[in-house]
């Protein structure tokens, strides 16, 4: 069975959804998101102590600092290549910013050279199944562009303000 809650953010900020086998988190997106969209009807609403350690994560976080843990979770469907891009993000700090071509290109160097595309790194950051814990919005496009998101840009931009960007700073997608 799979278990789900659902956490108020501070105004500004969609609310969040998470997801639990019961006994770790598998997913944590904004309501209403593609990642929440995707999710079925047929989960049932529980209190679990992974969620209320997610939520105490979200407190920390939406207070404007570093939590310093996380709560425990599980990916599913994790490719090798994923994995790489998974611990790219997990290597940003809080705070800090990183784009796709500069991750292709670390796990190309890793790689003997091999060429990784920043659009497979894309395509990668944007199948995170948990968002903020994975800091997939920390990864920018080149020339300070914010690219798709998928927990929505009014929430990416949010997320980065709150992590003390300037926003002035980014070319806005195309509407």
């Amino acid at each position: 069975m799979i278990y789900k809650h659902k956490y108020r953010t501070p105004d500004g900020f969609s609310d969040m959804v998470m997801c639990s086998d019961g006994n770790v988190l598998t997913e944590l997106s904004f309501a209403n998101s593609c990642a929440d969209e995707e999710q079925t009807a047929c989960r049932l609403e529980k209190t679990l102590p992974v969620f209320t350690e997610t939520c105490r994560w979200l407190d920390v976080y939406f207070s404007g600092r570093e939590p310093g843990f996380a709560p425990a979770y599980r990916l599913e469907n994790l490719t090798p290549f994923r994995k790489k891009v998974i611990d790219a993000m997990l290597s940003i700090p809080y705070g800090s910013l990183v784009t796709y071509g500069s991750i292709a290109k670390r796990i190309a160097e890793a790689e003997d050279g091999k060429k990784v595309s920043a659009q497979a790194v894309g395509g990668a950051v944007g199948w995170n199944p948990i968002c903020l814990i994975i800091p997939c919005h920390r990864v920018i496009g080149a020339n300070n562009a914010l690219t798709g998101y998928g927990g929505g840009m009014r929430n990416k931009i949010a997320l980065l303000a709150l992590e003390g960007h300037d926003i002035s700073r980014f070319s806005m997608p195309k509407a």
